[in-house]
């Protein structure tokens, strides 16, 4: 009977010392996740964008006609400031390597593939990405034309597609197909519409 006693009482003491040491964890755990304000630290707004981060730097980044005073990371890529500082997502992350052409931008009125620029490179000049291009009341022709040839079939490549073919048409090119797909090779279509792509900016040209 003693035996029985003592041994429901180990029991007890270990499932009550389970029971507190996993909750203690897990409190733990979440509370490493919360943001500072959860936890009712006060929270200071500077006058710059984004989160305070050792050894960040000062810049003004002009995006669609718009300047974003930022604090950034010195090794921050154009496109992850685009998209996650800034929060213009229409700018694509593909490789990130420069092989597939996703997060084409304009730069002073030409095409960069951010993911292979450093955000303070740029510090001061005219970036315009896909968002800056047109509106769905006012579609840029381009962007028109893409709806009109089905020049996608995911869409995931198309923004950084149309802001390469609105740059091709201020390069030098040829008016054969051929010189289009030239020029738009660095643009990678895995669900493989190129015909419409070229019809499009074709299109656009002729119109032009």
């Amino acid at each position: 009977m003693s035996d029985n006693v003592n041994s429901d009482q180990v029991d007890k003491s270990r499932r009550k010392f389970l029971l507190t040491s996993g909750t203690t964890a897990a409190a733990g755990v979440i509370s490493a996740y919360l943001p500072a304000h959860a936890s009712g630290e006060p929270t200071h707004e500077s006058e710059v964008s984004g989160p305070t981060i050792e050894g960040a730097v000062p810049i003004t980044l002009r995006i669609n006609g718009k300047d974003h005073k930022l604090n950034i990371d010195p090794r921050t890529t154009l496109l992850d400031c685009i998209r996650e500082t800034v929060t213009l997502t229409g700018t694509k992350k593909g490789c990130d390597h420069g092989q597939c052409g996703a997060c084409t931008v304009h730069v002073n009125g030409k095409r960069v593939l951010s993911c292979l620029n450093l955000a303070l490179m740029h510090d001061g000049n005219e970036i315009t990405t896909i968002e800056g291009l047109g509106t769905p009341d006012s579609l840029h022709p381009m962007q028109k034309a893409f709806l009109d040839c089905d020049g996608y079939q995911c869409g995931y490549c198309t923004s950084g597609q149309i802001m390469s073919a609105v740059a091709l048409l201020k390069e030098p090119c040829g008016p054969e197909d051929a010189a289009v797909k030239e020029l738009m090779s660095g643009n990678i279509c895995r669900c493989g519409a190129y015909a419409n792509i070229v019809a499009a900016i074709q299109q656009v040209r002729k119109n032009a």
